[in-house]
């Protein structure tokens, strides 16, 4: 099972859409598929999960933004979204993800 790193932004989100066992089961699903998720493109490697909400299906559910870079490297759930929120993420959120890995992962080896 891979280890998984919760951000503040992630988690404040999971709090105001999901129940605590929906949140959990992410968690466990994640720990152990964490290339389950569609890469997007040019952000230097996050993923997008889309994951039912309690009983409304996908259709229903949110999309949970996260990281994984290797297995030496934790997975980060960076946020996540409802479906009618937004789709994709913008070219400037893109950009933005792209620089947050790259801190994740600089941040990552100094402590190896």
């Amino acid at each position: 099972m891979h280890t998984i790193v919760e951000l503040a932004s992630y988690r404040k989100r999971a709090e105001d859409l999901l129940s605590d066992s929906d949140r959990e089961d992410i968690i466990r699903y994640l720990a152990e598929v964490p290339k389950a998720g569609n890469l997007i493109r040019e952000t230097g490697g996050v993923r997008k999960l889309r994951w039912k909400r309690g009983s409304s299906g996908k259709s229903g559910g949110v999309r949970v933004i996260y990281f994984y870079y290797n297995e030496g490297v934790p997975l980060f759930l960076l946020t996540m979204y409802g479906k009618g929120e937004q789709e994709n993420l913008s070219m400037a959120q893109r950009h933005q993800m792209r620089k947050v890995t790259e801190v994740l992962v600089k941040e990552w080896e100094k402590r190896s």
